[in-house]
């Protein structure tokens, strides 16, 4: 699954989770194919994205070809000790510090 912005959805994408409003009501179930109406409904109840199938899926695709795997894993380890009193299980964690370690192997200050 992958978050795409409400912008950028296009009629007939399937949703892989379902979507809800700001006040947590259920306004279409996973497994839809979306309509123009329903872009229009999201739009109305103030939803900023959805899950979309097939969008982001795999984890290695945000990763740029140019990165070295070995400094990758070097920056991880460098970088551990500063999300040492985080949860590293929660989604929004694993983001930051996948961010974290992209840019520290991308902003090598030599």
């Amino acid at each position: 699954m992958g978050k795409v912005a409400i912008e950028n959805i296009e009629t007939g994408m399937v949703l892989s989770s379902d979507v809800h409003d700001r006040s947590g009501r259920m306004l279409l179930g996973a497994g839809a194919e979306l309509t123009q109406k329903h872009l229009m409904i999201f739009r109305t109840w103030g939803v900023l994205e959805a899950d979309i199938a097939g969008q982001g899926d795999e984890a290695g695709d945000q990763i740029p070809a140019d990165v070295d795997p070995l400094e990758l894993a070097a920056a991880e380890q460098a970088l551990l000790p500063l999300f040492r009193h985080t949860n590293r299980d929660h989604p929004a964690i694993l983001e930051l510090m996948r961010i974290a370690v992209l840019r520290k192997v991308q902003h090598v200050i030599v």
